[in-house]
């Protein structure tokens, strides 16, 4: 669902929010050009005087660190290129900066999104860096990772729900069609789930043969635990801050800490508190898996089906091996939304020349 400048229509607000660490002395981030500017057509919501707290609009939430900033300026651009009230979407940055950092993220962000409606926030690293073990991967460790665990706490008390996006993804739908998404009474998340995967495989042998936790912490869910990736995900944060599930993922942690009983980062304390209680999504909202495995990061299609979120989850990342010359096919498709400037030249990309991917095409049309 590709939209036009100034002519845009809708029926909710957006509101985005991203985690970001911002690493290094002030001044070192990258440079980014100023995308395209998009606005409201007929239909959509004027802005009220309640701000962040305006029940019209939709919170998104996102996670990256420095290097990961040219990925989070790639998603921003594809939300409000494809959102049907672009000049509704109000992005919340939680930033885990040194000091003099949020200042040049502001700027940063400003400068390449004149318009754009968003508010910095900090985290704090050191909430979670005694939590986290080792992983398979260094770039499963950082502390931002666990960040998402505490969104309902960092988060204004006024925001009901958030969407949990990973900062590697792109969007070529409506956000707001995934926010509509229906949370019943007995879900706190929804996400696509992912049945057909090997679920025992998330989880060590001892974590199976232990009588006190394999298939005994899974008894009497709603349904029989699935994969989901948690790049994705719908959020009822008044139901987590309820249900205190922030402290339920971290006794998770700690017990690891014992026990050793996964080897990936953030993600399987979820599967652990949530698999068989999530509430399903389509599929097409999280085409995962672009970013090959956790080791090698070789290049992937995408999955059979229509497609309205791509995700390059797993180790290798478009900006990375196109910076390399080594791009996957699909790769040539993000970087039609890449704002980076080159150190070597002072270009930056061409946003958006071609033409924008269609999100009622199949899968096979992008399967090289």
């Amino acid at each position: 669902m590709a939209s036009s400048p100034a002519m845009r229509a809708g029926a909710a607000a957006v509101a985005v929010v991203m985690l970001v660490s911002v690493c290094g002395a002030a001044g070192a981030l990258p440079r980014f050009a100023e995308a395209p500017e998009y606005r409201n057509g007929e239909g959509c919501p004027a802005a009220a005087a309640a701000g962040v707290c305006d029940p019209g609009l939709v919170h998104i939430s996102m996670t990256l660190d420095a290097h990961y900033l040219r990925g989070s300026m790639a998603a921003v651009y594809s939300l409000l290129k494809h959102a049907s009230c672009p000049e509704s979407l109000f992005f919340h940055f939680l930033a885990a900066a040194e000091e003099g950092g949020e200042g040049e993220l502001r700027r940063a962000v400003a400068a390449s999104f004149p318009s754009l409606r968003f508010e910095i926030y900090v985290f704090r690293a050191e909430a979670v860096a005694g939590l986290i073990s080792a992983s398979v991967r260094a770039a499963l460790e950082s502390p931002l990772n666990y960040a998402r665990n505490h969104l309902a706490d960092l988060l204004p008390r006024c925001v009901p729900r958030a969407i949990y996006l990973d900062s590697d993804v792109l969007a070529v739908d409506d956000v707001r069609r995934l926010w509509e998404t229906r949370l019943p009474a007995a879900a706190v998340v929804a996400a696509p789930e992912y049945c057909h995967a090997n679920f025992s495989r998330y989880f060590t042998p001892a974590f199976w043969s232990d009588p006190d936790l394999g298939p005994r912490v899974f008894a009497g869910r709603r349904r029989p635990p699935c994969y989901f990736n948690t790049g994705v995900m719908v959020i009822d944060l008044r139901r987590w801050r309820a249900g205190n599930y922030r402290q339920r993922i971290e006794r998770w942690m700690e017990i690891q800490k014992e026990k050793r009983i996964y080897e990936l980062g953030s993600l399987p304390p979820f599967l652990l508190v949530f698999a068989g209680e999530v509430e399903a999504v389509d599929h097409r909202w999280n085409q995962h898996g672009l970013g090959g495995d956790n080791v090698h990061g070789s290049c992937r299609p995408l999955h059979d089906g229509p497609v309205s979120l791509m995700h390059w989850s797993g180790k290798g990342k478009p900006w990375d091996r196109l910076d390399a010359g080594k791009p996957c096919p699909l790769d040539h498709t993000w970087k039609s939304y890449d704002l980076y400037i080159s150190g070597d030249d002072g270009a930056a990309a061409s946003p958006v020349s071609g033409p924008a991917l269609s999100s009622t095409w199949p899968a096979s049309v992008f399967s090289w």
